[in-house]
């Protein structure tokens, strides 16, 4: 039997955690707290996907001792959460375990597979804490090409998409990696062996590092983020800026803005995740999406006027939101 357990069953973990549950000679638990950790124990895990209503039971536990070191552990938190599940991750570890994060924006272990040597994430790791309790070779990166949405807690609605994308964090092909995405793909997704997880990475961070702040900041949906022009030319020199960014790095980006903005409108009007978060009082991932590639940027000696614009009017308008 493989042991799974999903860390965060928010939207994202919650869908992972019922595709998975129904592949046969796979174990899934999951850590959860609070309303999500009650709602989950009375009625099972909950999707809506395709028109239909999945329900299953889910052993789930507000404690990693007890659901034992496990084969795989999805990390599917938000990025402030990561921090505080790091030394719970870690317990749920055994010698051979693997460490999946699906996660927004930029993780700790970013710039362990870059080929520019000696860049850090201070941002999201500071004193690197997070990657001594779960190093680079520990894990495998995943970026998540799919939208969902929660209900309530322990009740997810499938929205669009269904792309994982996944690669060792340290660079390279490997066995692991391509068993993983032999499980998942038996899992319903469309899941693939990625020659750089970091490319992947960035490139999806290229397209939202925009859309997410501006949707917090306005309470617009994409559409109307892409419909007003001068909205739309703010984001797309700061996409410019990212794209320097990532030439630097090792991270070339092939698209231009106007290809990415086209992508975005065929998607519709929809609500990005940052924008649900603040909808819904929880914390915004300010620092995955914007700090962490604006410290690159420092570091790499690329100017990024515009993206500082953002970053300091979403970190201004999020204290003020929390301290209301």
């Amino acid at each position: 039997m493989f042991k799974v357990c999903i860390v965060g069953l928010g939207a994202i973990g919650g869908w992972l955690a019922a595709h998975l549950q129904r592949v046969d000679g796979v174990h899934v638990s999951a850590l959860a707290r609070g309303d999500t950790l009650a709602a989950v124990r009375t009625h099972g895990l909950r999707l809506d996907i395709g028109g239909d209503t999945w329900s299953a039971p889910l052993p789930v536990s507000d404690d990693a001792a007890s659901l034992g070191a496990q084969d795989l552990v999805i990390l599917a938190v938000k990025g402030p959460a990561v921090a505080g599940v790091a030394a719970q991750v870690a317990q749920l570890c055994g010698p051979d375990t693997r460490v999946l994060t699906a996660l927004n924006g930029l993780p700790w272990w970013f710039t362990a597979g870059l080929p520019v040597q000696g860049l850090s994430l201070e941002s999201v790791d500071p004193g690197g804490r997070i990657a001594a309790l779960l190093p680079p070779q520990r894990v495998i990166g995943c970026v998540v090409h799919a939208s969902c949405a929660l209900r309530e807690p322990g009740w997810v609605r499938h929205v669009m998409g269904n792309g994982l994308l996944i690669g060792e964090a340290l660079g390279g092909n490997s066995p692991a990696v391509d068993a993983l995405a032999t499980l998942l793909t038996q899992a319903g997704f469309a899941a693939k062996a990625a020659e750089s997880i970091q490319r992947d990475a960035w490139y999806k961070l290229w397209g939202n590092m925009t859309t997410n702040p501006v949707s917090a900041l306005t309470r617009a949906t994409t559409d109307l983020i892409l419909a007003d022009d001068l909205v739309r030319e703010f984001t797309t020199a700061i996409m410019r800026e990212a794209a320097d960014v990532g030439e630097k790095m090792g991270c070339p980006i092939t698209q231009t803005p106007q290809d990415r903005h086209a992508i975005t409108r065929s998607l519709g009007a929809f609500k990005t995740s940052m924008l649900q978060d603040i909808e819904a009082g929880r914390a915004i991932e300010t620092d995955a999406l914007l700090a962490a590639p604006r410290e690159l940027a420092q570091q790499l000696g690329v100017a990024t006027p515009m993206l500082d614009a953002l970053l300091g009017l979403t970190r201004l308008m999020d204290a003020c939101r929390v301290s209301a």
